[in-house]
């Protein structure tokens, strides 16, 4: 056999190998995900609060509590997070949002949140509906748009 041959079934063994492994390993992490996510459905809350500023920063810059970073990931604490600032009650509280949601909270309003921990999970406005942002359109969209296709 040429030696092609068999660097080409050596190639196609190792991406079939990978390929069933990501797979496995999907399924364990989608797994573990929803099992999370029914964790922070049963202990959430809704509360009041006014939003006083939103960032996306790292967690140890965020001012979160020291029991909190200690029980983060290395990896995960030198990510940027979308962190909320908030007036709930008398006290101002740093928050992590949800980054589906993180857009949808709007600065300097009061809202009503779904709160688990210091997770927000939903937002929905107290006073009125709240405005969706728009999307970005996109490099390709732009170019289009200007030379009249579509």
């Amino acid at each position: 056999m040429p030696t092609y041959v068999i660097v080409l079934i050596i190639v196609a063994v190792v991406l079939v190998a990978a390929v069933i492994g990501l797979y496995f390993l999907g399924k364990k992490t989608q797994k573990q995900k929803e099992e999370q996510d029914a964790q922070i459905a049963a202990n959430s809350q809704t509360i009041s609060m006014l939003i006083i500023d939103k960032k996306k920063m790292r967690m140890k810059d965020a001012g979160l509590p020291a029991n909190i970073l200690a029980s983060t990931p290395k990896l995960l604490r030198r990510s940027k997070m979308p962190i909320v600032k908030a007036k709930v009650g008398p006290k101002v509280m740093t928050l992590i949002a949800d980054a589906a949601i993180y857009d949808q909270i709007p600065v300097k309003k009061e809202v009503k949140a779904t709160v688990s921990g210091l997770y927000i999970t939903g937002v929905k406005g107290l006073r009125g509906p709240i405005e969706t942002p728009k999307k970005k359109k996109g490099w390709l969209a732009k170019m289009q748009e200007k030379a009249g296709i579509k």
